[in-house]
């Protein structure tokens, strides 16, 4: 980008250069009072242009280098905004990586702790299971209810889309 930038200055440098050239021979070598008409101006012109054709030639060949030359900065302007775009782009998918990354690490952390809480909660099942029976003798009620609805958090990815589910325990 940086080049391109110092290319746009070194052809607007060049731009300045000719018009300043241009400017000195247009005034040079032009005759109009103050006092002259639109009409008297203009005639001025073309007798000038009449009796100095390799002048008139010059201005002419400097104006197609100025255009010219103005193309280019176009084309470089288009050049820049487009590479500007693809690494504002660049940035915004790299920011996305590392955000990526973060919540890879949770995910996982998630998965982890939700194998251990299944872990858990099926040592309690047999626990309440031994102790079930007795509980019944004594209370008339089960000890532990609900075993059949338990469910941990599982983060699973297809690769572009994440999804939390609920795995019955």
């Amino acid at each position: 980008m940086e080049q391109i930038q110092d290319e746009m200055a070194a052809l607007k440098s060049q731009i300045q250069i000719l018009l300043e050239e241009r400017a000195a021979l247009t005034i040079n070598n032009v005759i109009s009072g103050e006092n002259d008409s639109p009409q008297a101006m203009v005639e001025a012109y073309r007798r000038q242009a009449r009796e100095n054709a390799q002048l008139s030639v010059e201005l002419q060949g400097i104006d197609a280098a100025i255009a010219a030359l103005e193309g280019q900065i176009k084309q470089k302007q288009g050049k820049l905004v487009r590479s500007q775009v693809v690494s504002k782009e660049l940035i915004q998918q790299q920011e996305l990586e590392e955000a990526k990354e973060v919540a890879q690490v949770h995910a996982q952390r998630i998965n982890q702790l939700a194998s251990e809480l299944a872990a858990e909660v099926r040592l309690l099942k047999h626990c309440a299971n031994e102790l079930s029976p007795m509980y019944w003798r004594i209370y008339y009620k089960p000890f532990i209810t609900g075993f059949k609805t338990i469910s941990v958090p599982y983060v699973r990815s297809d690769g572009e889309v994440w999804t939390i589910v609920n795995r019955i325990v």
